[in-house]
């Protein structure tokens, strides 16, 4: 066992300082010096071949790199997102002996035909044809031998790479990767376990029932087990391999329309949703329907997060750069380098750059990745759902364009969000939150007559107290005292104005202009003390208005 695992930290430290400027961009270079030459989308498609290398657990770790903007560039995420794990196929006899052991009976007793040679292989299992004894043709997807062992020994090595990472470098302690590789494995756990691709499959075709042109195979009960997994064998071709005179035949406008409010559905209603729809799962049935493949990666979004999605989906689709760059802070964790200026600024070039393009060249999960490496570069944490989004309609846009080079998929998504809103209101409005709402309401009604007497009472009695912070109290009294002064300076003129025209009266010999003296000096510091007070107040007004929006605006 250690020589194996010797092994793989050998394979992973070679796969590391292959990918030193990969490492230098995230924070992490063991050797310092420059990492070449070599242009980033050679050194991505690189890092992506060598994954492959590696076998199937870091060929999963690399498609969930995919949907990470915030640790990888966008070349990185391109290349990654094509990762594929087409391998050798197992020998038919090693095969068969995985079906007995699980099912526990006979090949040739479980189905009446067999085929050895298989449909596909993939780094994890492969698919095989069959026909059950009652005649009903199948696919069953067969897990490699000893498998699961190779991926849980490789995912303790990456868990102890991880934890080195984690405790002595900068990277480390800013992305805490021990955590995202923890769940990883719950990930892939689930993903080897065959039974929960039986129920992934009863769920989405349950869910994707009123969309008439989608198949989703179903599950045969008594053929499947934790590394078998029995189910509808679908007739049809990938989408990669139709050839015009076909397209013709299926009206691929309708499908490609029908493909986008299927996945928006999941997404955005059902909180369920196929999170690999690459062309080579997506097929084309004889019958001119579309039908979904390998349900082994499957994505989740809470009702809240749903919201969050939807509003931004809304908020892209209409250029809305404030509103977007909102949405993104409110469900993302913020750095201590966050600049929402920087932040911001960067939403509205990037929305005022894909507003001046005409509709038909914007793609609008190519835009959500984009919101979501800028966001990363802003120093936010986004949270996988938002690049998860923009993956998914960004394969569904190259399977929209196989379908009809002139669907355009951006236009489906703006017909839809806002039948997704409507949905999204009646799917809340259930039974048991109609119940729940009347139930607080009646409580309020009942408790607002008690509290409304209460308060009345003590008004009546002066029991009403206010309580006012520190911040708002300083304020209050500032602004008392400015009122105060400026009626002590009113009474003081208006004194000096009455006792000037009391003295007028008063014959003396020191006069001013033909009148009394002092009368004239009295009405002389009232109309100079008028004139400064109406002064002093319109300049004090000018500047306190001139300060309140700042004070705002950093409090905010």
């Amino acid at each position: 066992m250690l020589p194996a695992k010797l092994s793989r930290y050998s394979a992973v430290a070679k796969l590391f300082l292959k990918n030193r400027a990969l490492l230098a961009a995230s924070g992490f270079d063991p050797i310092p010096g420059a990492p070449g030459d070599v242009g980033p989308d050679k050194e991505a498609e690189q890092l992506a071949c060598d994954l492959e290398k590696l076998g199937p657990t870091f060929v999963k770790l690399g498609q969930v790199l995919s949907t990470r903007s915030d640790l990888l560039p966008p070349a990185y995420l391109d290349a990654l997102s094509r990762l594929q794990d087409s391998v050798d196929p197992v020998p038919a006899p090693d095969i068969m002996q995985v079906i007995e052991d699980d099912l526990g009976v006979r090949v040739s007793k479980a189905f009446s035909d067999f085929d050895p040679e298989p449909i596909a292989a993939a780094s994890l299992g492969q698919v095989h044809r069959a026909t059950l004894r009652d005649g009903r043709p199948v696919a069953v997807k067969v897990q490699r031998p000893d498998i699961t062992e190779q991926v849980k020994a490789d995912l303790d090595v990456l868990d102890e790479i991880a934890a080195f990472v984690d405790q002595h470098t900068q990277a480390g302690r800013r992305y805490e990767f021990q955590p995202m590789i923890r769940e990883f494995r719950k990930a892939l756990m689930i993903e080897l376990d065959y039974k929960q691709e039986a129920s992934h499959l009863k769920t989405l075709g349950r869910n994707l029932s009123e969309f008439q042109r989608i198949v989703v195979p179903s599950p045969v009960e008594g053929y499947v087990s934790t590394r078998v997994l029995t189910m509808d064998y679908v007739r049809g071709t990938k989408v990669t391999k139709l050839n015009p005179v076909t397209l013709v035949e299926i009206d691929p406008e309708g499908l490609g329309e029908e493909v986008i409010r299927a996945y928006l559905h999941q997404i955005l209603i059902d909180g369920f949703f196929h999170a690999d729809p690459h062309p080579g799962n997506v097929f084309i049935t004889d019958d001119g329907r579309i039908a979904l493949l390998d349900l082994g990666m499957v994505g989740h979004t809470t009702p809240q997060m749903q919201d969050h999605l939807l509003k931004l989906l809304i908020a892209v689709s209409e250029n809305k750069a404030e509103d977007v760059a909102e949405l993104i802070i409110r469900i993302s964790q913020r750095s201590k380098d966050f600049d929402a200026v920087e932040f911001r600024r960067r939403i509205g070039q990037l929305l005022a750059l894909r507003n001046n393009r005409g509709l038909g060249d914007i793609n609008v999960g190519k835009t959500m990745i984009e919101l979501s490496q800028h966001a990363a570069d802003s120093g936010l944490f986004v949270p996988p759902e938002l690049t998860m989004l923009g993956k998914t309609l960004l394969q569904l846009d190259e399977v929209g364009k196989v379908l009809d080079p002139h669907f355009n998929p951006n236009e489906s998504v703006r017909r839809n969000v806002g039948q997704l809103m409507s949905q999204r209101m009646l799917k809340e409005a259930t039974q048991g939150s109609v119940i729940g709402s009347a139930l607080e309401m009646k409580n309020f009604l009942q408790n607002v007559p008690a509290r409304l007497s209460h308060l009345l009472d003590a008004m009546a009695n002066s029991d009403v107290e206010m309580r006012i912070k520190w911040s708002d109290a300083k304020m209050i009294v500032e602004s008392i005292e400015k009122v105060a002064n400026r009626i002590t300076a009113g009474v003081v003129l208006a004194a000096l104005i009455i006792g000037a025209a009391l003295l007028v009266r008063v014959e003396t010999e020191f006069q001013i202009m033909g009148y009394p003296g002092l009368a004239m000096i009295f009405f002389l510091a009232a109309g100079f003390g008028g004139f400064w007070l109406v002064i002093s107040t319109f300049i004090r007004d000018h500047r306190t208005r001139k300060k309140s929006p700042r004070r705002l605006k950093m409090t905010e």
